[in-house]
């Protein structure tokens, strides 16, 4: 017997930066899961994003100590303070200052970089943490490596799931790739693969370019973001209607 009100639950790992599909995923769930359990990924999000300039983008990249750590959980990854965050300071100041919304965000932004941090997972959940509230999305936020889930791949995410009660389970696009469905609704879990549909906003300079890190949409949409981030895309709403279809 389901409950009045399904609980849905999503998880990713920490990323520098976010881009808007992730923020989407979030706000659609009644808990987010900060899955900091997994292995460190080289040349993933983990540790960089993009931001856009008037030609391009570019890359800002945290520095990390990883040599001889590839099968490191990214709660061990250890930041290399070497200056790198006045580089990314300068590059957002330089590419953004004349957004409308720049003095809004940027300086809140720049405590957070201006904090030596160690550990990278400590450093991305700030602006996590961070960027929700700069978005209005006021979903619970927990960390996976407070909890003992079990398992691999599937079998771990259905764990979770149950150890926090979830209903619904939000994957990623990706998640079709390895999610054994027929456990998670054998468990009463019901699976659903987020599709995003990337918008198109105000960007500062030359041709819309998408995938950016959301530092764009806030610097150039500002308190509509949100609004933005959601816009032609599921909702919480439809997700629960969907649910109670099944």
């Amino acid at each position: 017997m389901r409950k009045n009100s399904p609980i849905i639950l999503t998880a990713h790992q920490p990323v520098y930066l976010p881009w808007l599909g992730l923020f989407h995923k979030i706000a659609l769930a009644d808990v987010f899961c900060l899955f900091d359990i997994v292995q460190y990924q080289r040349k993933d999000f983990n540790n960089r994003n993009k931001i856009k300039t008037s030609v391009d983008s570019i890359w800002l990249t945290v520095p990390v100590k990883s040599s001889g750590r590839l099968n490191s959980i990214i709660t061990d990854i250890e930041i290399i303070n070497d200056g790198w965050h006045k580089k990314h300071l300068k590059s957002i100041e330089l590419n953004y200052k004349k957004t409308p919304y720049f003095d809004q965000y940027y300086y809140d932004l720049k405590k957070i970089l201006d904090t030596s941090y160690q550990y990278l997972v400590d450093l991305n959940f700030d602006i996590l943490v961070y960027l929700l509230n700069a978005l209005n999305i006021d979903t619970k936020t927990v960390k996976a490596s407070d909890y003992l889930f079990k398992g691999a791949k599937s079998e771990l995410v259905l764990d979770m799931c149950i150890q926090l009660n979830a209903d619904i389970y939000i994957f990623g696009e990706n998640g079709k790739n390895y999610a054994n469905i027929d456990t998670f609704t054998s468990s009463g879990v019901d699976p659903y693969f987020q599709a995003y549909n990337h918008p198109v906003y105000n960007q500062a300079k030359g041709r819309f370019m998408p995938y950016m890190s959301v530092l764009d949409l806030l610097f150039n949409e500002g308190q509509n973001s949100n609004n933005i981030i959601m816009s032609d895309n599921i909702s919480k709403k439809d997700i629960l209607i969907l649910n109670k279809d099944l």
